[in-house]
């Protein structure tokens, strides 16, 4: 029992001992916000990357593509193992593009990536719809709104002629057939980032939308290449809807349009670059599927890839500068440390006589041992949990945090331009709070063990030699 009143005592007492206690305050509380924004940065990236892909995609190994993309499904379907791992599969045709638009007059071209999807497969096999307009998410269609196609119509009078005006007294003309609706170009789905661009006059103290530069109901003219034989071709497309994933490379380079028409305008047939598949359980079956696949089309000049294969290396970036920073941040807990064994060494050597009393009254070692090790597991488990509660704390308000340094400094501390999301991700993961609690109570218990051993074999007779 004495043992618990005298850490308590020194706890108290021991004003010094509040250095310690804010040194695993600020490391496990640092530790727990960098690793919950570097945790939610991956899953979220993880989920925008894998929105993007199916689960696996058969691939062609140039940009002419592969025959009869329908006859390779069916094999796929053929094959009792893989049926029955297999939830959807599309085929789309991938390859770069130039775009051309004006803006005020001056016109802008833009390197994008060209891809000719049937939009009710894409959204079969990923999160496709879910980056459209509400009007698109539920049924995506490259068919334009209203409010689109009357944009079209006013920029493009001369689509409906009107009749003359008549006058009174004139006789009514004979009555005509009814009109044909006006033609219409393709449409296509655009990048947000492509028809959207920062307001220069957004400030994080008054933010303003972004400005449209290209509107639905506009038009944009693509050129790209025919298949073989390599000759340019364009056509201009109509914008019918935006595709906002929240990353930025896909948003500003993406530009989705009609397969079929992609396919007569390069002149491929029904020639497809891909096969988009989506897995009942990818966990489970992606490695088996991936092997079927690549035994299947193994003399095709087809590459088979899981999307993680696809985005590797930057999933093992994240993964690598997750670790290094928690190697760093873990030295402020090693400080904090150092710290504990200096000040455990002075109260050692501050509190010789009442050791030796404590002896000679007949504690043993082991209980002057437990004596200064608990002490050291109460100040680690004091900083620990208070380290917790403000690293919780802060990163659940971390965006309101960032926005309000953002007002008092004047600086946009997250730039939305630059990282891929709207706000700050974050991911608290239980089994993150527990290994970093238990690494810093550990450290403060392990940095005690010297001065608790010299305490705890530390003579009477020498120890109250001078009294």
């Amino acid at each position: 029992m004495y043992k618990l009143l005298l850490c308590w005592r020194y706890l108290l007492t021991r004003y010094l001992a509040l250095v310690c206690i804010v040194s695993v305050l600020l490391g496990v509380a640092t530790l727990i916000v960098v690793n919950s924004v570097m945790a939610g940065f991956s899953t979220k990236l993880r989920d925008r990357l894998h929105g993007a892909l199916s689960d696996i995609v058969v691939q062609s190994w140039d940009y002419t593509g592969f025959d009869d993309p329908t006859g390779k499904m069916e094999q796929i379907r053929d094959d009792p193992e893989l049926n029955s791992r297999i939830e959807a599969m599309t085929p789309t045709v991938e390859i770069f593009a130039m775009l051309q638009f004006k803006i005020q007059g001056t016109p802008i071209v833009r390197a994008v990536r060209l891809i000719g999807i049937d939009p009710e497969g894409r959204a079969r096999i990923g999160g496709f719809a879910e980056n459209l307009g509400p009007a698109n998410q539920e049924h995506p269609s490259f068919d334009l709104s209203p409010e689109a196609l009357n944009r079209y119509m006013d920029l493009h009078p001369d689509m409906g002629q009107r009749s003359p005006p008549i006058r009174a007294n004139d006789k009514l003309p004979p009555p005509d057939p009814p009109p044909s609706p006006p033609a219409v170009p393709m449409s296509a789905f655009v990048g947000y980032a492509i028809a959207n661009v920062r307001n220069p006059k957004s400030t994080p103290q008054k933010p303003l939308p972004d400005i449209c530069v290209l509107n639905p109901g506009e038009e944009a003219k693509l050129t790209t290449i025919t298949d073989g034989e390599i000759k340019p071709v364009e056509y201009r497309y109509v914008v019918a809807d935006y595709y906002h994933s929240e990353m930025s490379e896909q948003d500003s380079q993406y530009i989705f349009v009609p397969l079929k028409h992609l396919q007569l305008l390069r002149n491929m047939g029904d020639r497809a670059t891909e096969i988009q598949i989506r897995l009942k359980n990818y966990d489970k079956d992606k490695e088996l599927v991936t092997k079927r696949l690549q035994a299947l089309f193994k003399v095709e000049g087809i590459q088979v890839n899981t999307w993680e294969d696809l985005q590797g290396p930057l999933l093992s970036a994240i993964g690598v500068e997750r670790g290094i920073l928690n190697v760093l941040l873990f030295m402020i807990v090693g400080v904090a440390g150092f710290g504990i064994l200096a000040i455990f060494s002075m109260i050692v050597v501050e509190k010789t006589r009442d050791i030796g009393i404590l002896k000679s009254l007949g504690a043993s070692h082991w209980g002057i041992l437990k004596i200064f090790l608990s002490y050291g597991l109460l100040l680690g488990l004091v900083g620990a949990g208070v380290g917790t509660i403000l690293g919780v704390t802060i990163t659940i308000y971390i965006n309101q945090i960032e926005h309000g340094l953002a007002l008092l400094t004047g600086q946009d501390i997250f730039p939305r331009t630059i990282y891929y999301f709207k706000e700050i991700p974050t991911d608290l993961q239980p089994l993150t709070l527990i290994l970093i609690n238990v690494g810093a109570v550990s450290i403060a218990v392990l940095f005690s063990i010297l001065p608790a051993l010299r305490a705890a074999l530390l003579h009477p007779v020498r120890a109250l030699r001078y009294e």
